[in-house]
């Protein structure tokens, strides 16, 4: 299943790092950055979540959320962000409902095994709550970058 940009973006409520639970609809009013991510502490990923982490000032300054996703238990994602001092929600999708809804739960392959797993994705959610905009397959490096601008873009229009 895959997601349109324009649509509303499928609501959810997820367990999240530190304790607590976040409802999508509790970030109306503001931009999210909803980024899927494969696994806690590899290197993609810890890069991308590094990456997010020296940007999140500039993002709170456009008045932008930043929630990460992917399928690790909320203790691993407590160390992950302990470890690597991350100022935003990392949110548990164990049943990989979320990841459905965005259409990033995937067949993935590696080395020839196939297996179910999530694609690197990133959502740009409006204040209004829609996706205007998503980036599959996401490469890390410069991603961070070009999130940043298109809000900062977005914003500019407004």
């Amino acid at each position: 299943m895959s997601i349109e940009v324009g649509v509303q973006a499928p609501e959810f409520e997820l367990p999240a790092s530190g304790g607590e639970t976040v409802k999508l609809s509790e970030y109306k009013g503001k931009y999210v950055v909803l980024y899927f991510y494969p696994k806690d502490m590899t290197p993609g990923c810890t890069t991308e979540a590094c990456d997010f982490r020296d940007r999140h000032e500039e993002f709170s300054g456009l008045d932008a959320v930043i929630l990460g996703v992917s399928a690790d238990p909320v203790d691993k994602h407590n160390k992950f962000r302990d470890k690597y001092d991350l100022p935003f929600h990392l949110l548990s999708d164990e049943e990989h409902k979320a990841c459905e809804a965005y259409g990033v739960w995937t067949l993935k392959k590696n080395f020839g095994k196939e297996y179910m797993g999530i694609e690197r994705s990133t959502f740009i959610i409006d204040p209004d709550g829609r996706i205007i905009k998503e980036w599959k397959k996401v490469k890390v490096k410069d991603h961070v970058e070009e999130a940043l601008e298109f809000i900062k873009n977005e914003q500019a229009k407004a």
